[in-house]
């Protein structure tokens, strides 16, 4: 009996596509609105979408214009047990949803004001649960707090690999060193010390990394958006991700008429940046009026983008790949289990294989040929690049749109049932284990973040003033909270 159990997880291990993660596909596909099941989707045929946390540290020490947390954010306290116990609920509702895998955000005020040993704990408990986290900060602390994070108690390290998204931008107040940028290049030399503290991760205690280079956008930056991308491309981020901003969270931060910054505004001046097209048109995550996106080879500077719509050979290859392939897991596992899962899964369909090496042939030509990609590579100088514009609704929208949601009531307003859309297309999801929902990033941001930070500021209060936690358990940690509130 013993040895038939065994069997049958090794079956399990290594089939391509695990039957829990074809359930929670399935279940994505069902639930998109009609008008957002395109070829082009991805939501449904090969990921179940973006996560995220909620209601465990509000708090942020800089002052952002504008500043998505609510108004009560800041007179939350900083607990780490709160954030591990809140997380840990969270993530077991994801995975009991969403099936064994999928990339989650540790997101709230400031990562990097909980104590070390809460934020590890927090990313293991993700991890236990199938979660691909990643820890979203301002990057405005010490290595010494990274390798708190990362090293264990004896100094070894909890992760093979880590991912980090470090928002930059001069919307951005009270950033130790540049307390009021003037420019975006003003904080070039910062946005290199973040990405140091990761090489020099990887080379003192061998652990990889995936960073993303976060930054919003309004009337103000919008024309340094090509300067940045151009600086960013140098720098060792793997992912560059705009935010065109939105009216959302504490509206006496407003300043702008954020109107004025479009989608396409952005991505052209990302283009412009990058040098070159980035073809976008193949892939889509949830609502084209939502997010924007694409994925390919940086060769010496010279992007080769894995799809491009105009090429009808690339798309035959998509869709061959997210019907055959679609949900197959390759981070977080054992090599020997992924090379059964691959080799399973092109016996199961010899036939693709012609069409996939078709497609890498294509991606080499893109990146100027064999010849120089070999080159570039003996240099360094190939590496995956990640582009995304994330474009965020106003609260003025989401509110209405969601309570009429919530009665099964289609708005009959234009701006509103746009808006209803783009919520059922959602592919960024925040967990309520309370009710056993899931509830778009934008309905979270809007309606329910000022709800729970009234309860939070109950629950985990501020310290009265003149009082100093001893720092016997929570240690530097302690100190930066301390800083954020002298800082706020």
């Amino acid at each position: 009996m013993a040895l038939t159990a065994r069997l049958r997880e090794f079956e399990l291990a290594t089939r391509p596509i695990h039957p829990d993660t074809r359930r929670a596909l399935d279940k994505r596909w069902a639930e998109l609105p009609e008008h957002a099941k395109t070829p082009e989707q991805l939501l449904g045929k090969c990921a179940v979408g973006c996560e995220g946390t909620h209601g465990v540290f509000p708090k942020c020490n800089l002052t952002c214009s504008p500043c998505y947390h609510s108004a009560d954010a800041n007179k939350v306290r900083i607990d780490g047990d709160h954030t591990v116990t809140e997380v840990t609920k969270q993530m077991a509702l994801l995975r009991e949803i969403r099936g064994p895998r999928a990339h989650a955000q540790l997101i709230g005020g400031e990562v990097s004001l909980l104590p070390p040993k809460a934020h590890r704990d927090t990313l293991l408990a993700m991890r236990a649960v199938g979660r691909e986290p990643m820890s979203m900060t301002h990057g405005d602390f010490d290595y010494e707090y990274l390798l708190d994070v990362v090293l264990d108690a004896n100094g070894e390290p909890a992760f093979k690999k880590v991912s980090f998204a470090a928002h930059f931008d001069s919307l951005m107040r009270g950033r130790r060193g540049a307390v009021r940028p003037k420019s975006e290049a003003e904080l070039n030399p910062f946005r290199e010390q973040f990405a140091q503290m990761f090489i020099d991760l990887k080379k003192d205690h061998k652990v990889d990394s995936y960073l993303a280079h976060n930054m919003t956008v309004t009337p103000t930056n919008l024309d340094e958006v090509e300067q940045v991308t151009r600086d960013v491309l140098a720098m060792p981020y793997d992912m560059m991700s705009f935010q065109p901003a939105a009216f959302i969270g504490d509206d006496r931060r407003w300043k702008e008429n954020f109107e004025e910054v479009t989608i396409d505004a952005v991505w052209e001046r990302i283009e412009a940046g990058a040098g070159q097209p980035l073809p976008h048109k193949a892939v889509q995550f949830g609502d084209p009026r939502c997010n924007r996106h694409t994925v390919g080879v940086m060769v010496d500077g010279r992007f080769a983008s894995v799809l491009d719509a105009d090429e009808p050979k690339d798309i035959a290859a998509r869709d061959r790949f997210l019907k055959h392939y679609g949900g197959m897991i390759f981070g977080d596992i054992p090599r020997w289990a992924l090379t059964l899962k691959v080799i399973r899964a092109i016996l199961s369909h010899p036939q693709d294989l012609p069409p996939m090496v078709g497609l890498m042939n294509r991606i080499v030509k893109r990146g100027g040929g064999l010849r120089a990609v070999l080159r570039a590579a003996r240099r360094g100088k190939v590496s995956f690049k990640t582009f995304v514009v994330h474009n965020f609704m106003d609260a003025e929208q989401v509110k209405p749109a969601w309570a009429l949601m919530e009665q099964g009531i289609v708005s009959d307003d234009p701006k509103i049932k746009e808006t209803q859309e783009r919520l059922g297309s959602c592919m960024y999801a925040m967990s309520h284990p309370e009710t056993g929902r899931l509830v778009p990033a934008c309905t979270q941001h809007s309606v329910l973040d000022p709800i729970e930070n009234i309860g939070l500021r109950t629950l985990l209060p501020l310290e009265p003033k003149g009082e100093r936690r001893t720092g016997i358990t929570n240690g530097r940690a302690d100190e930066l909270a301390d800083a954020a509130g002298s800082r706020w």
